[in-house]
């Protein structure tokens, strides 16, 4: 699905970095894709402490861009949830390779070991795996 976001230009990289590519936008993936986090205040109680309006702000962008979907919970129709599209989930990849490449160069990171190996020695695998929690 391709978005109707005004880019600087279509150079691969630069799209994906005006898409996803700043520090919040990215955590917000990664609690919407590991941590499952689907709520405003989930990602409010996030430890990087994103402010407010910045949160408001990557929300819109990421249903602008077709990432993710805003909802409300079949359980509580009053509560407003965030979801990942397949454009969202297809980001996954990608999630794991900065994953895998900070487990190899931040000594204190919160990846276990053992996931990061799993990571290492069979990614696609892992993958499937995470897909099929979906």
């Amino acid at each position: 699905m391709a978005d109707n976001f005004p880019h600087r230009s279509h150079c691969p990289i630069n799209y994906a970095l005006e898409s996803f590519g700043d520090k919040w936008t990215l955590l917000i993936i990664r609690d919407l894709m590991f941590n499952d986090k689907e709520s405003y205040g989930d990602f409010l109680a996030s430890g990087e402490k994103i402010s407010t309006n910045i949160l408001a702000d990557r929300l819109k962008r990421l249903e602008e861009l077709g990432i993710v979907t805003k909802g409300v919970k079949e359980s509580n129709r009053s509560r407003v949830v965030y979801s990942l599209t397949q454009k969202g989930r297809d980001l996954l990849p990608i999630m794991l390779e900065i994953t895998r490449w900070s487990g190899k160069y931040d000594a204190n990171t919160y990846a276990s070991r053992s996931f990061l190996a799993r990571l290492e020695q069979d990614r696609d695998k892992l993958i499937a795996a995470i897909r099929a929690g979906w």
